[in-house]
């Protein structure tokens, strides 16, 4: 099978390499342009970034020409797929005329997750609303959709095998990593040997996405589950991995048992087809009384291609119709370019990217 030529876009910070890295031998993708600010423009990408993606920069990669982020720079280069990591800021124009010219978009920029025409996507959860947004395209050329927040990417994940038992209510405390806050978002005095209890937008974000991911699309209309979500977030000194606490109160009494068998056998559609970045356990259930632990368990997930792609569950406690627990999801991979990465693979399969 031919490779859907891709752009990257924002190739240089830290999600932006995470896209570049995860893409290095795909099956599916081939990177036609990488695209950075005015400062890496015209530079080799190896000359142009500060690799922490871990491992070796890729090679083909680091000998390509940094582009500009512009329309006309995309469509020159031949990319039929788009990956976005451009600030929200930026995102939002540039989007829209690359969708306008026919291109599928795969963005993480948050400022997308509140439009309505946008699909707010977990593979595992709503693979329909990716269908539903794809094959509108015919009106607009192309299509755009979004992943979720780097924390509602773990706490959805957590969530989705729990619905069975009849979920009423979420409370859920996130400790956020620094490189959620990107390679020079937070000064190390300000988070060195300390933690910070606001991330400015982060508590409403967590609070609103579920209601995206869990909706339904009916013909009138999309309805938002209706379970109210309490979020508090702080961030951590912690370089990878968003650990979360999380209380889930059901219409019934839920034993633990019962509860760590749901998690550790949900599966979904992109594990039934074998994606490349699919986790074979998208939810891996720890039983040590320790875990999860960023340190041990920010990399979970297997084949190869899925390290970082699998949600960490840990120190399940029954309390009647209240269930406690604690979920690991790393910041940068399911919470950014994989989750892209893990749709767009979707998006291909399904033969969404050249109906």
């Amino acid at each position: 099978m031919n490779k859907y030529p891709v752009a990257v876009l924002g190739a240089t910070g830290l999600v932006g390499q995470h896209f570049v890295r995860m893409l290095e031998g795909h099956p599916d993708f081939e990177i036609a342009l990488l695209a950075g600010s005015e400062r890496s423009t015209g530079r080799p990408y190896a000359a142009a970034v500060e690799w922490t993606a871990g491992g070796d920069l890729p090679s083909q990669a680091g000998k390509t020409t940094v582009q500009p982020a512009s329309v006309e720079a995309v469509i020159a280069s031949g990319a039929r797929v788009v990956f976005s990591a451009l600030p929200a800021s930026a995102a939002g124009a540039a989007e829209d005329a690359l969708q306008s010219r026919g291109l599928a978009v795969f963005t993480n920029a948050s400022a997308r997750r509140g439009d309505p025409d946008v699909p707010v996507v977990v593979p595992e959860i709503n693979p329909d609303h990716l269908v539903r947004a794809a094959r509108r395209k015919t009106n607009r050329g192309g299509f755009i959709a979004a992943d979720s927040n780097c924390s509602t990417a773990g706490l959805a994940l957590l969530l989705a095998p729990l619905r069975p038992f009849g979920i009423r209510s979420v409370a859920v405390t996130t400790f956020q990593a620094i490189s959620g806050a990107g390679r020079r978002g937070l000064a190390a005095m300000d988070i060195a040997g300390n933690c910070v209890p606001f991330i400015r937008g982060e508590e409403e974000k967590l609070a609103r996405e579920p209601g995206r991911i869990f909706g339904t699309l009916e013909a009138d209309g999309f309805i938002p589950w209706p379970v109210p979500v309490r979020a508090s977030c702080c961030r951590v000194p912690v370089r990878e991995g968003h650990l979360l606490s999380v209380s889930v109160e059901f219409e019934g009494a839920v034993g633990e048992d019962a509860a760590a068998e749901a998690l550790a056998s949900f599966r979904g559609l992109p594990q039934e087809m074998g994606l490349p970045s699919a986790p074979e356990r998208p939810v891996i259930v720890r039983t040590e009384d320790n875990r999860p632990q960023p340190a041990l368990d920010v990399w979970a997930g297997s084949p190869a291609r899925a390290r970082g792609m699998a949600v960490t569950a840990g120190r399940l406690r029954s309390r009647g119709r209240i269930l406690d627990l604690f979920g690991l999801v790393h910041n940068t991979v399911r919470g950014a370019a994989g989750a892209c990465l893990l749709t767009a693979e979707l998006a291909a399969r399904q033969g969404l990217l050249h109906e």
